[in-house]
């Protein structure tokens, strides 16, 4: 008999009394909470940015949202972004407001501002409409310290870096991040690594890494990254887990179990993934990484020199003949200054644009005076969409856009930095059933709030931040293309961030209410 009073008491309505008035009342959703579990009809009520009531809530409000059988669900956590030096161009971050993201998380690929306190006062002095959290990055702490110098750390200078990332972790970031493909990170060597994870260990972050290599080094560097959790005593996220290269396609079926094996053996290893075939990066990723070290000139002098110039070709073409392709068709230009007209062309399409012959050699030589008049973003098509179907499968796989803050109709970027949520709701859940729409909301929303620590975030619990989507799982889609990127997702009828209208019908509002997500780390007696 008790348990069945028990039960009638969930079941029976929200009220907290006539003296109570919520802000905001949404009504007559199906409340997806983010745990996994199933949805199920209610309301919520929001005061003060929080979440005051949920369920069946008889309360008067201020304001009522009527969700029309409609998803609410909590607002969507991004885990690896890259909005330095975008905040200011578009502060209102639209292109993941109307994608139904709340939270962003940068810092990510070894890449971010070293000095977190500075950076955090900023962001809370201009006024985000995404919550950020940051990392703070190896590539930019290494820089700091030695430059783009191709040579391991001094002592001394080893200990610096370790000063600035202890600072970091005290200035409020969640963790370390690295960038081992890029330089100067892809100079260092694994126990470089492993101290500074260990700064961050000691401050209970997380070690997320772009690693060392993505195609045919793709296990090496996986098991380095693991490795280094393992030494290091700290959770760590592999960021935009793929096997990249033609030549590697279906080898997701022999990465992906390293990543399962080790959690079977107690490390706290997850992944992130973009739902597309398509990578984002820099220009200089196709020309050997020797080729990059120092600064623009060091570059440009390598180049110039007609022996050296040889062999970069010779590593470029050689890195070609891997993917077994004759052309440089797979590698498209998002945003070269130098040249507009560039953006949105192979560079096979561009080195013939340039009435040049139709040869790789030819097509490298144009990419190095691209990279002289310092080179370009790029998108790099060499995915195969089964990989990417049965990595999504991963239970503990989230979904990253891997994107800055898009300034409308600059440029010809990847869509994922419009469309990822969108796209993984609608074609993904909808269309070809690749994973429930609760399981995908859950990756979205708390499993990105555990790993990264993001407190009374990522679930629709009474206390937790108001941050909440309302969709349409009918009509939920992506926009974007390759072709035609700067379009907005569709389906998504508000966006709330902590409490307050950010988005109505797709369309982002200009409400800036955002904060700046400080770890709270405390300084370990040891330092």
């Amino acid at each position: 008999m008790r348990k069945i009073f028990a039960l009638l008491l969930l079941a029976a309505p929200v009220t907290l009394g006539a003296q109570v008035q919520a802000d905001i009342l949404i009504q007559h959703g199906r409340i997806i909470d983010g745990s996994g579990n199933p949805w199920f009809y209610g309301d919520i009520a929001i005061k003060d940015g929080k979440i005051i009531a949920i369920g069946q809530v008889m309360m008067q409000a201020a304001q009522v949202i009527d969700a029309h059988n409609h998803i609410v669900a909590p607002g969507f956590i991004d885990v690896h972004t890259h909005i330095e030096d975008d905040e200011v161009k578009q502060p209102t971050a639209d292109n993941f407001i109307n994608d139904g993201v709340t939270t962003v998380i940068t810092g990510n690929c070894g890449a971010s501002r070293v000095q977190m306190d500075k950076y955090f006062h900023f962001l809370d002095s201009l006024h985000l409409s995404v919550n950020v959290a940051s990392l703070i990055g190896h590539n930019d702490v290494r820089e700091a310290v030695l430059g783009n110098a191709n040579r391991d750390p001094s002592e001394a200078e080893m200990l610096e870096m370790e000063h600035l990332v202890a600072k970091a972790m005290e200035a409020g970031a969640v963790g370390l991040s690295t960038g081992l493909i890029y330089t100067p990170g892809t100079y260092s060597k694994t126990p470089e690594v492993v101290r500074l994870a260990k700064i961050a260990a000691l401050y209970h972050g997380v070690y997320a890494s772009h690693i060392r290599d993505e195609g045919d080094s793709v296990v090496q560097a996986i098991e380095e990254a693991i490795n280094i959790s393992k030494v290091a005593g700290l959770p760590v996220e592999i960021s935009h887990f793929k096997v990249s290269g033609q030549q590697n396609w279906g080898r997701s079926k022999e990465t992906l179990p390293l990543v399962i094996n080790a959690r079977k053996a107690g490390v706290d290893v997850t992944i992130d993934q973009y739902p597309y075939t398509a990578s984002s990066t820099s220009l200089g990723t196709l020309l050997p990484e020797w080729a990059l070290a120092d600064n623009q000139d060091s570059i440009n002098a390598r180049i110039n020199n007609p022996v050296v110039r040889e062999r970069i070709i010779a590593a470029m073409l050689q890195k070609l003949r891997k993917r077994s392709l004759k052309h440089f068709s797979y590698a498209v230009v998002a945003s070269f200054s130098a040249d507009s007209s560039f953006n949105g062309k192979s560079i096979e399409a561009i080195n013939l644009q340039l009435n040049r012959k139709h040869k790789a050699s030819a097509e490298a030589e144009t990419v190095l005076d691209m990279m002289k008049k310092g080179g370009a973003g790029m998108v790099f098509h060499g995915m195969s969409e089964a990989d990417v179907k049965y990595i999504m499968q991963y239970p503990f796989n989230m979904f990253a856009s891997d994107a800055s803050i898009r300034v409308f109709g600059k440029g010809v970027p990847h869509p994922r930095g419009y469309g990822t949520n969108a796209r993984v709701l609608g074609k993904y859940v909808r269309e070809e059933k690749v994973l429930t729409l609760e399981e995908a909301v859950r990756r979205m929303t708390s499993l990105p709030a555990q790993k990264f620590q993001l407190k009374n975030r990522g679930l629709l619990r009474e206390g937790f931040a108001a941050d909440i989507v309302i969709f349409d799982e009918t009509t939920v889609t992506d926009k974007s293309s390759f072709e035609q990127p700067h379009q907005y997702s569709t389906g998504f009828d508000y966006v709330l961030v902590n409490g307050k209208i950010t988005a109505v019908a797709g369309k982002g509002n200009g409400s800036r209410n955002g904060l700046v997500l400080r770890k709270q780390n405390v300084a370990p007696a040891q330092l």
